[in-house]
């Protein structure tokens, strides 16, 4: 999940948010803003034949290299690029316009429910990110699973993740939606509660592969809904509010690995369990506060 601000503490849009930024309409806004968020998460699911496969040829060393030559080959490209797109257009663009994040918190903290929106997706993230960080662990623990066989699970979890937002964001896009995206926020935090749970504390393989998927598709469905509703809801700020959602789930990444390490360093799975569960729980209640307020879209029809 990238961030979108820019280097000097300006809240400047991501790519869901430049994509979104791009139509008037909410509906087409919000399937672009999801379209991004489901084509970034295909990176998870790419993760065994990109990475796991090479490794048994080179090993994991060798990734890292392969890694690393990669990234300084993309980091140069941009560079030059960016040097030859950059002209005066770009530097009369406005970027005085541009709020930083303390006055874009102070724009957005004016709109319905858009702040326990902006809570929902960091909690969201830290349960799901912490639960990710020692799934490998869990599972080479509990069932004995070397790296190799384990790239399939991770294949599994990346590939619900990527269908749930993609299918989810098509769904809350739809010119009739069947559901209220809040409604579905809400059920898909309680099936990732759910199944998050289940996952440390089953001992049964066979138990666990579907698990992991639900919280997978779960944490999916609720970035989707957070993303439309953003979408929907901030109007003009829509592309400011996407960015502090990036700022705000790369806040997350990191926080929910430390939790969920705490969790395990005092009562092992269970205590990860707990901990990351603790915050899902967190959570469900901003999507209660978020389901109460009032949305503009609706004060208007």
């Amino acid at each position: 999940m990238s961030a979108g601000g820019g280097g000097d503490g300006r809240a400047e849009p991501g790519a869901d948010g430049r994509a979104a930024d791009r139509f008037d309409d909410d509906a087409a806004a919000g399937r672009a803003a999801t379209l991004i968020t489901a084509t970034q998460s295909l990176t998870a699911l790419l993760a065994a034949p990109l990475v796991a496969l090479p490794a048994l040829v080179w090993g994991w060393q060798g990734d890292l290299w392969a890694v690393a030559a990669l990234c300084s080959v993309l980091a140069l490209y941009f560079l030059l690029r960016g040097r030859r797109t950059a002209g005066p257009a770009a530097e009369a663009s406005g970027d005085a316009a541009k709020p930083g994040y303390l006055e874009s918190f102070r724009l957005l903290a004016g709109l319905p429910g858009v702040v326990p929106l902006l809570l929902v997706a960091l909690l969201r993230t830290a349960a799901f990110m912490g639960y990710l960080a020692y799934l490998a662990a869990f599972y080479d623990e509990r069932f004995g699973l070397a790296p190799e066989p384990f790239a399939l699970v991770w294949t599994l979890s990346g590939t619900s993740f990527f269908l749930g937002n993609l299918f989810a964001g098509r769904l809350l896009s739809a010119e009739r939606a069947k559901l209220p995206a809040e409604a579905l926020m809400t059920l898909a935090l309680l099936l990732a509660l759910a199944a998050l749970v289940g996952v440390f504390f089953t001992h049964t393989l066979w138990l666990a592969l579907p698990l992991t998927a639900l919280v997978g598709a779960g944490h999916a469905t609720v970035a989707a809904c957070v993303t439309t509703l953003l979408v929907r809801r901030c109007g003009s700020l829509r592309g400011t509010a996407l960015s502090v959602n990036a700022a705000g789930m790369s806040f997350g990444v990191f926080a929910g690995a430390g939790l969920g390490g705490v969790g395990l360093a005092l009562g092992g799975f269970a205590g990860a369990a707990a901990a990351l569960g603790g915050v899902t729980l967190a959570a469900l209640v901003c999507a209660r506060l978020v389901a109460r307020s009032s949305s503009p879209a609706a004060d208007g029809a």
